[in-house]
Order: structure tokens, then C-alpha cells, then sequence
């Protein structure tokens, strides 16, 4: 169980703390962009994965699953919380279902006390807060199988997915090959052009959901900068252009966060954080 010290609030760094978890051999941009928009009186610490020889397969996922445990563990140790883990294919590697992760959060919870909300699971748990049903997925950069299996797992859930495709079933790219040379960093019109694309073949969507990590780089008026961004900084365009509510993963996860620490992060990301209201 959580160490008796971090129930003295003295004994806190900050009155909220958060941790962090990602995929090995991804520099995740989660806790940056979470501590960006969140209040001051919130901290967040990371824990990177470890895995020798990651290839980004489904399989090592599959393989490497218990990591997940040791990472709870050790942030409750730490004085988390909540915890977060950062990266969609977790949650439906190996066939596992919105219901099995659901079974293997509460057991981090009831083990350790801080709550695990994985990215994955979160896409479910907003979703099902804003009472949507028909969906279309924008699966990004994922390879095949993982767009595959994404898809399975939120019509596992429940909801009736109208379209599911990545940058090459949308008509960005040639072929995958081409998409996963660019390291999950893209021009920053698509973003705009991808959502578009995702809406015109799932006209009775309502809503679009973003898996994965994508990053879209930023342009200034001169053309300068390239900063890769996430969805994030990049929802109220998109919203603004579809006419409909996205949620990724990197927002749902924060969403869930979040929910469990009883507080709202800053206003103009979207309607999914912003529907937080909280003192």
C-alpha cells in the first residue's frame, strides 16, 4: 500500500502529484504538455519503460505488460496520486478488452491506492462521459495492426465505429513505410487535412477520436519555428473545422487525470477539457 508519510500533506512536494509513464524509447511530451495547462499546485514526475531490444511491437507489449504494476508501485512509493501512462496500444495489445483493463486498473488501484488511468481505456472513459456513440477513428501514423486493434477494442466498448483509418488509408501517404520514417512528426497541415478527411467518410459521426502519440509542427507567419505540437494545441482547430468534438489520447488521458485530482486544467483545449469545472 501507498507509504503512510503521504498522508500528511506536509510531506508533499505539491497537494497534487501526478506520474507519468511511456512506451520505451519515446520521449513523450505527456507531462510537459500536462503540467503546461495544469494548475500551479500540480507536479508531475516521469518513469520511462524499460525494455531491452523495443521494436515498437504489439507483441513486447503483450510481453512487458506487468511493467505496468512495477510502474504504480513504484510512483505510489513516490507519493503519486494518480498515474498515467502514455500510449494507445497498451491497452488493446494482445486482444485485451475495455473490460480487462477496467479489472486490471481497479486492481492497481485497490493494490496501491493511486488510480492507473491508461491512455488507451481513457479514449473509452471520455467517450462514454459525453454520450456519444458514432465515432470515427483517425488512426494516424499506427501500422495496420495497430489501427486494427485500436478499432476492435472501441467497438469492444460499445460504440458504433463508422470509419477507422491511418494516413495511408486517408489518402496522405503512399505507403506506411513512408509514414513511419517521419517519427511520429508531421507537417502541421495535417492535422487539419486528416480530420477533414476522417469527417467526409463518417458523416453521421459524433465525434473523432485520435489514437497514438502524432506531433505536427508549428508554423509561424514567416514559416519558422517547426515545433512539433500534439493534439493538444491542436483540438480547437480541428474542432472548429469538423463541427465536431476530438478526442485523443493525449487529452483523454488528461481528462481522466484530471477527473480523479478534482481540479481543471487551463480554458482553450477543446470540449472535452473544457467541460471541466472543477474548484
Amino acid at each position: 500500500m501507498k507509504p503512510e508519510r503521504w498522508k500528511d500533506p506536509a510531506n508533499k512536494l505539491f497537494p497534487k502529484q501526478v506520474g507519468f509513464t511511456s512506451p520505451p524509447h519515446d520521449c513523450a511530451a505527456a507531462p510537459t504538455d500536462f503540467l503546461r495547462i495544469a494548475p500551479e499546485t500540480v507536479g508531475a514526475h516521469g518513469r520511462m519503460l524499460q525494455v531491452p531490444g523495443y521494436a515498437h511491437q504489439l507483441s513486447q507489449r503483450v510481453d512487458n505488460f506487468s511493467l505496468l504494476e512495477e510502474f504504480v508501485e513504484c510512483m505510489s512509493n513516490n507519493g503519486a496520486d494518480v498515474c498515467g501512462q502514455v500510449g494507445t496500444n497498451w491497452s488493446h495489445a494482445g486482444g485485451k478488452t475495455p473490460k480487462d483493463i477496467r479489472a486490471f486498473c481497479d486492481r492497481m488501484a485497490d493494490t496501491y491506492a493511486p488510480p492507473l488511468h491508461m491512455a488507451g481505456m481513457s479514449l473509452v472513459d471520455a467517450l462514454r462521459a459525453m454520450n456519444v456513440e458514432k465515432i470515427a477513428l483517425n488512426s494516424v501514423y499506427y501500422w495496420p495492426d495497430w489501427r486494427d486493434g485500436i478499432a476492435r477494442f472501441l467497438r469492444d466498448a460499445g460504440f458504433d465505429l463508422l470509419y477507422a483509418g491511418n494516413f495511408v488509408d486517408l489518402g496522405l501517404y503512399d505507403t506506411q513505410e513512408q509514414v513511419n520514417a517521419l517519427t511520429w512528426i508531421f507537417p502541421g497541415e495535417h492535422a487539419a487535412e486528416s480530420m477533414r478527411r476522417t469527417a467526409e467518410r463518417a458523416p453521421g459521426a459524433e465525434a473523432i477520436v485520435v489514437n497514438g502519440m502524432p506531433n505536427f509542427r508549428r508554423r509561424n507567419d514567416d514559416g519558422s519555428d517547426g515545433l512539433p505540437e500534439r493534439m493538444l494545441a491542436r483540438t480547437p482547430e480541428v474542432e472548429e473545422l469538423t463541427g465536431l468534438p476530438v478526442v485523443s489520447s493525449d487529452t483523454a488521458l488528461y481528462w481522466n487525470i484530471f477527473c480523479t485530482l478534482e481540479t481543471a486544467p487551463a480554458k482553450g483545449h477543446g470540449r472535452l477539457l473544457d467541460s471541466l469545472e472543477h474548484a
